[in-house]
């Protein structure tokens, strides 16, 4: 009988501390030379080629694993795009959150009218599996086309300033951005992203929204859940 093999399987290092340089270098705007760094003040030994190969292969995975194992998010989606430029060509980042700021996905486009808003609204309900009670954008109308096609019974508010929790979602992208000198392409952009969001928001509830306690209590709760992850990967 075949049994499934560990996703650390043939790696020199163990899963503790690949976990924690993939964790670092998502959590917080580092280089991979600045994790190179980290790792070496503890007496890890490592390049920075190796925590590249490691975030490119496990940062996805880690990242899928804590959606399957958070709560179901909000029924109240914001969305948003914002402009990136990449090898001189502008690009629109499409990002989706609820309504506690937690990132429901990202999708990078070379374009932003309805075949794009259509392609990012069945990449979030094939991801999400539910369909939203209301859904808050910015007067692009390209939101309004597409979800009269895909979502007609959704409610979808326009109004100024209602948006605005998925507008301020998108500045901490801005920093790791500008840590890598931009991204060197769209597959590049996409691939950092779609993990980069749904990691840094689950180490990033709203601090501002609950008291000391319930917020220690809160990042116990994730830190363990990201543990298990780790050990659930190592001994599938």
């Amino acid at each position: 009988m075949r049994t499934s093999v560990s996703l650390y399987h043939r790696h020199r290092f163990p899963a503790e501390i690949i976990s924690h340089c993939v964790w670092l270098y998502f959590r917080f705007a580092l280089s991979f030379r600045d994790v190179e760094e980290m790792l070496a003040m503890r007496g890890v030994s490592l390049s920075y080629e190796t925590v590249r190969e490691w975030c490119l292969k496990f940062g996805q995975t880690y990242a899928n694993g804590l959606r399957r194992k958070s709560s179901r998010p909000g029924d109240r989606w914001h969305l948003d795009e914002v402009f990136l430029k990449i090898n001189g060509r502008l690009h629109y980042l499409w990002r989706a959150v609820d309504q506690d700021g937690d990132v429901l996905d990202i999708l990078v486009q070379s374009r932003r009218d309805k075949k794009a808003a259509k392609k990012f609204f069945r990449k979030l309900l094939k991801g999400l599996r539910y369909v939203p009670r209301v859904i808050v954008t910015d007067k692009l109308k390209s939101y309004s086309a597409a979800r009269a096609e895909v979502m007609p019974s959704v409610e979808h508010l326009q109004q100024k300033y209602q948006n605005n929790r998925a507008e301020n979602s998108h500045q901490p992208t801005r920093l790791p951005e500008r840590v890598m000198r931009r991204f060197k392409s769209s597959g590049h952009a996409q691939r950092f992203l779609s993990a980069f969001g749904i990691i840094t928001s689950n180490f990033r509830p709203g601090r501002h929204l609950c008291t000391a306690d319930v917020y220690r209590e809160m990042m116990t709760r994730r830190f363990a859940a990201w543990k298990e992850l780790v050990v659930t990967q190592a001994n599938p």
